[in-house]
């Protein structure tokens, strides 16, 4: 049986189309959401089926009856997560580099969603299992979660109007003179069509960058996206001529400067994933508003890369 929720039209609604109305007395829920349920005979006015363009007059009453949204076809599977944050609205897990966060081709098995299932049964009536954005199976990280219908509706409404704020560690070749921001629009490569590229009819796209540490031939930084591309800081440093360490999609053939130590380039060859760390997480919470502000240091390999970058400078002075 589903939920059922009763309420009645306020006045001050009158001769608004229906589907208005609607979005004014449920904002928990998505117009698209409402307005399919409409079609769909879960939400009926005075005991009657009614179009989305109907007029209301107000005083009537509206009897919606919730329906869970199974779009989820991935197993429950048990996976060792490190949550970093959880309530009865959401949670935020930490994702290792190597985990893939949907199930898709050749990642059937294994993914943070499966994990996900397995850790909150209830997550299968959820678009996507909850996850709110994603990470590339190669960044490590905070990444956000709803747990229920009313905070997704509320988290991925805050992320499209940039009110969830992330911030990135990242190591990037070349030195960068200081910090600024990269703003070229991002489509699927033309030829290649896994990977993305800046294209001039491409989809807005903006990072902003800070300069935390120079080195003798490489850069770490801070980044924040103000947008949220698939693959956009890579993309965008990359564009640059200023690819992440790593990043065996958008770096090219592995490069050593001339001069490095022995650490540095034995570390450089190993370091077989992009040095990209999703360190920052803030946003309001979806049900109190109280402000989250999370934030988590880079796993072990990151961090010996730094050391490593900063042991091999040293050694050139």
């Amino acid at each position: 049986m589903s939920e059922a929720r009763q309420k009645f039209i306020p006045a001050e609604l009158s001769g608004q189309r229906l589907d208005r109305a609607l979005a004014r007395m449920f904002p928990e829920y998505s117009r698209s959401r409402l307005k399919s349920w409409l079609l769909q005979g879960f939400i009926t006015v005075d005991e009657r089926a009614m179009r989305p363009r109907d007029p209301v007059i107000g005083g009537e009453s509206v009897l919606l009856q919730l329906q869970p949204e199974i779009s989820v076809k991935s197993e429950p599977e048990a996976l060792d997560l490190d949550i970093i944050f959880e309530d009865e609205d959401c949670l935020v897990v930490n994702k290792p580099v190597g985990l893939v966060v949907h199930p898709g081709a050749g990642n059937p098995r294994g993914t943070l969603m499966n994990g996900l299932l397995h850790h909150d049964p209830g997550l299968d009536q959820l678009p996507r299992a909850g996850i709110i954005h994603r990470l590339d199976k190669d960044t490590s990280g905070l990444l956000l979660v709803a747990k229920t219908l009313q905070a997704y509706t509320a988290l991925t409404r805050a992320l499209a109007e940039r009110k969830i704020a992330r911030h990135y560690l990242a190591v990037c070749a070349g030195v960068l003179t200081g910090g600024g921001s990269i703003k070229e629009p991002i489509g699927r490569h033309p030829v290649d069509r896994l990977k993305m590229s800046v294209q001039r009819d491409g989809k807005p796209a903006v990072t902003h960058y800070r300069v935390i540490q120079r080195f003798a031939a490489h850069t770490y930084v801070s980044v924040q996206l103000e947008t949220g591309r698939t693959h956009q800081i890579r993309v965008h440093f990359a564009h640059r001529r200023q690819a992440l360490v790593g990043d065996q999609t958008y770096g090219g053939r592995l490069a050593i400067p001339a001069g490095v130590s022995d650490r540095l380039r034995d570390t450089l060859r190993q370091f077989r994933h992009q040095a990209l760390h999703a360190e920052k997480l803030t946003f309001a919470h979806p049900r109190s508003g109280e402000n989250i502000d999370l934030q988590l240091a880079p796993p072990a390999d990151f961090a010996d890369l730094l050391s490593a970058l900063a042991e091999d400078s040293a050694l050139r002075i």
